[in-house]
């Protein structure tokens, strides 16, 4: 339950240009339709994407080991209620909030109201650089070498 939890708010945060806690239409405004990579106080990780139904769509790997996971959590898991960001997950007998707090331009921390020390740090990703960083990991592939029966000197 709390993993669920964490993904939710793992996914659902931002920051306005001053730093301090912000309000939930702060967040909406500023979040929705953004790419985030996200860290975990236990280790758990990804990126996300949410939109403004308060759908997400993005990747988890719990406690930062293991196979990394799609996460898919349908309209209306997000949302903003009494001024703060809150999640209704299917299964979990409470809503829970949260405390949005920026960190710098890009970065925030999400923490679970009540429970400081369950927190998601995010930061704003860049999709293309996400991109190209997984390229420059790949092992380097040997060179292409023709077959003799097709080289030049036939």
């Amino acid at each position: 339950m709390l993993r669920g939890v964490m993904v939710a708010a793992a996914m659902f945060a931002a920051v306005p240009a001053m730093a301090g806690e912000m309000s939930g239409d702060e967040a909406k405004r500023w979040v929705t339709g953004k790419l985030f990579s996200y860290n975990c106080f236990e280790g758990t990780r990804g990126a996300g994407r949410v939109f403004a139904d308060g759908s997400v769509i993005g990747t988890v790997q719990f406690q930062g080991s293991g196979p990394v996971r799609r996460a898919f959590l349908p309209a209306n898991t997000l949302r903003v209620k009494g001024g703060v960001v809150c999640a209704s997950l299917k299964g979990l007998p409470i809503e829970p909030c949260f405390n949005l707090v920026k960190t710098d331009s890009n970065s925030f921390r999400g923490s679970i109201s009540g429970l400081g020390f369950a927190y998601c740090d995010f930061k704003h990703s860049n999709p293309r650089a996400l991109m190209v960083e997984r390229v420059s990991e790949r092992p380097a592939e040997k060179p292409m070498t023709l077959r003799p029966s097709l080289s030049a000197a036939e």
